[in-house]
């Protein structure tokens, strides 16, 4: 899938087949979140910002294995969605059904890891908003809003998948991280509503 022109994958996107669907795409705005703060980041370094640059050299370094780690899993998420379409066609019966819950608790792993990667570009977009560039500050208000979309897109492809997972510590794991959803989604509604603040002054 990385290796897709953009044309390629929304035409594949678009296609009447199960994946790549939400779940991939859920990654995909983690890693154009991450992506985008490494700009930033990058737009940071040189003698003016001096005085932050280790915390600029950190953003850029751990933004870059944000980005790799996000493509990673639009890759698994497709593969993981294909392994439930699979068991769904299975005959009926106990092999089956086990089958399906094994499936669906491997569907939910990769967005519930896009939930945790783009909970952190949100904590990178506030470390860096203060001390950035000023020229590229709409861009870490566009990191916060692709990493919000992250958020919201991988969550519920959590949750389409909870309902048939039968594993219990596997279910009480996928809901504490969908628990910190709506806090990293407010901390980046206010990196964005920062961003409008100074730029409307």
């Amino acid at each position: 899938m990385r290796e897709l022109k953009i044309v390629d994958f929304l035409a594949e996107l678009a296609d009447r087949r199960p994946a790549p669907g939400g779940g991939a795409t859920a990654a995909l705005h983690a890693a154009q979140a991450a992506a985008l703060l490494g700009m930033v980041g990058r737009y940071s370094t040189g003698e003016k910002y001096a005085g932050h640059a280790e915390a600029i050299v950190a953003v850029i370094a751990e933004t870059d294995t944000l980005r790799a780690r996000a493509l990673k899993l639009a890759e698994e998420d497709a593969a993981a969605f294909t392994a439930v379409t699979d068991a769904y066609r299975l005959p009926k019966g106990e092999l089956r059904g086990a089958a399906i819950a094994a499936a669906l608790a491997g569907a939910a792993e990769p967005p519930a890891l896009v939930i945790e990667a783009a909970t952190r570009v949100v904590e990178l977009c506030e470390l860096l908003l203060p001390i950035g560039n000023r020229n590229v500050v709409t861009d870490v208000a566009a990191a916060a809003e692709a990493a919000r979309a992250a958020l919201t897109t991988a969550r519920v492809n959590v949750e389409v998948n909870l309902g048939g997972i039968k594993d219990e510590p596997v279910r009480e794991k996928l809901n504490i991280t969908l628990s910190g959803v709506d806090a990293a989604v407010a901390r980046a509604d206010w990196v964005t509503a920062e961003v409008r603040e100074e730029i409307n002054r």
